[in-house]
């Protein structure tokens, strides 16, 4: 039997819990700087200004990794990003809770999608740390 979860930690989960198109995880995250990696391969560091229902997102203080490979975007300081390019979101540490993802994966207490992408999110989590001790 697992201990029940204080309120306390459930709060920065509480939006995720509830995945709607109007209330999405991401909101949660507005003002926080964000890794963007987009399907052509182009990485992007920036502070999320929004994110709406089709998951198209705004970014402002862009800064583009790979810059020598995109010197072309040099001067881009804002974009907007249709939803349907981005291949992964890297969101900042201090916004996931390890421990709390690991406890609802092992309840199951979501429906069997949002149970798999927590469970395959705790993977890497786990095995980047695995990784950095390696190191």
């Amino acid at each position: 039997m697992h201990e029940q979860i204080p309120p306390s930690r459930l709060k920065p989960f509480h939006s995720f819990a509830k995945l709607t198109p109007k209330n999405s995880f991401f909101k949660t995250l507005t003002n926080q700087p964000v890794t963007l990696e987009l399907k052509n391969d182009i990485r992007i560091r920036g502070t999320l200004k929004s994110v709406d229902q089709y998951l198209n997102i705004k970014l402002d203080d862009v800064d583009v990794l790979d810059l020598d490979k995109y010197p072309h975007l040099s001067s881009v300081k804002n974009m907007f990003i249709r939803g349907s390019v981005v291949r992964y979101v890297v969101l900042p540490r201090s916004e996931v809770d390890v421990g709390l993802l690991e406890d609802a994966t092992r309840r199951g207490e979501f429906g069997y999608w949002l149970w798999l992408w927590l469970w395959l999110l705790t993977l890497v989590l786990v095995l980047e740390r695995e990784m950095r001790k390696l190191r």
